[in-house]
């Protein structure tokens, strides 16, 4: 039977469509429009955000054939006609962000629907919570990944690939992020055995 007063219910419809608006929005701001980029003329993707070696020194902006590296610390690596492989590289970890964050909002939303009936505590929001904290991670770790393999995939050959520092390591907010879910979802199996437990005894 559902206790639910109907405030509880407006407000849990209210967070289902917000995070559906932002399931849509991400879905087309990072996942469609760079897609297009690949495959169409329309908002080609042509520049990596690079970091410069800090033995380099730069003369101002340098170019070879279509390419040009410019700026200095943070530099662009910019492409005048990039070409399918090239689109590719460029957008890819942009691509699998605009996805795991995708993923993140899904999960959210199915959860969302489960609070209707005014029960957080349900064994599907632990699974719910922890594939949460999985994709977090996977957004700390593989996109850096991705970003650092076709970073030097698109630098390789070029005579200014020796300036451009090589990128490591991973984002730090993502894996906290992880590390916060991966606690909440312990709160919520504590929870879920706690109700069984209560209702076990009623």
């Amino acid at each position: 039977m559902n206790n639910t007063s109907w405030s509880t219910r407006v407000t849990d419809h209210i967070l289902e469509l917000a995070l559906g608006l932002a399931l849509l929005t991400v879905g087309l701001v990072r996942i469609l429009l760079p897609g297009l980029g690949i495959v169409t003329p329309f908002g080609p993707a042509n520049t990596r955000e690079v970091l410069l070696d800090s033995a380099a020194r730069l003369p101002g902006d340098v170019t070879t054939g279509a390419v040009t590296l410019r700026g200095s610390g943070h530099a662009e690596l910019a492409f005048t006609d990039p070409g399918l492989g090239q689109r590719l590289l460029l957008v890819l970890p942009e691509l699998a962000n605009g996805l795991l964050v995708v993923a993140i909002l899904f999960i959210l939303l199915r959860m969302a629907r489960t609070f209707r009936d005014g029960d957080f505590f349900v064994p599907q929001n632990t699974r719910h919570i922890t594939l949460v904290a999985l994709v977090l991670l996977l957004t700390g770790t593989l996109v850096p990944l991705l970003e650092m393999t076709t970073t030097n995939l698109l630098a390789r050959g070029l005579p200014m690939a020796d300036a451009i520092a090589p990128a490591h390591g991973f984002a730090v907010q993502p894996v906290f992020l992880a590390l916060l879910a991966g606690a909440a979802a312990a709160a919520f199996r504590a929870g879920t055995r706690l109700r069984a437990d209560t209702e076990g005894l009623v």
